[in-house]
């Protein structure tokens, strides 16, 4: 495997887990908010991950079709959201229920571990590859 690629193919990976971790964290900074500009509750949002393909297969290419990650899309979930019993609230329908965003603490947190697991995955590829340059330099030089 080439070392541009390699490289190239784990900085997009770390580019999209960056991303993925700051939904997470708006996500979870936006647990309590149940009035939007436009309208109801916060929406917990996800991003979409698609392979980067290759433009052309010609001859001389490497093997793989694969280039990378990049982020397809951020959308939102469609998990209707949590009812909670709460008369006193500004945002209360005529029963007294409350819609708060559809956002699970611990499945956030599962998220954000996995995200940062892949991101410190695709740090050390980038590290090693680097690496393999520097001793192909050293290489060179003797």
């Amino acid at each position: 495997m080439e070392l541009l690629p390699a490289l190239a193919i784990s900085s997009s990976g770390l580019t999209a887990e960056r991303l993925r971790m700051d939904l997470i964290a708006g996500n979870l900074a936006n647990i309590n908010t149940t009035r939007t500009a436009s309208g109801g509750p916060y929406r917990r949002k996800v991003a979409v991950f698609a392979e980067r393909l290759q433009a052309a297969m010609g001859a001389g290419r490497a093997p793989w079709p694969g280039a990378g990650v990049r982020v397809a899309a951020i959308v939102e979930d469609s998990t209707p959201p949590r009812l909670v019993y709460d008369p006193s609230h500004p945002d209360a329908d005529a029963r007294g229920y409350v819609s708060l965003p559809n956002i699970n603490v611990v499945n956030e947190m599962i998220d954000l571990i996995t995200a940062a697991r892949a991101y410190e995955a695709n740090a050390t590829v980038l590290n090693a590859a680097k690496g393999m340059a520097l001793k192909a330099l050293e290489i060179g030089r003797a």
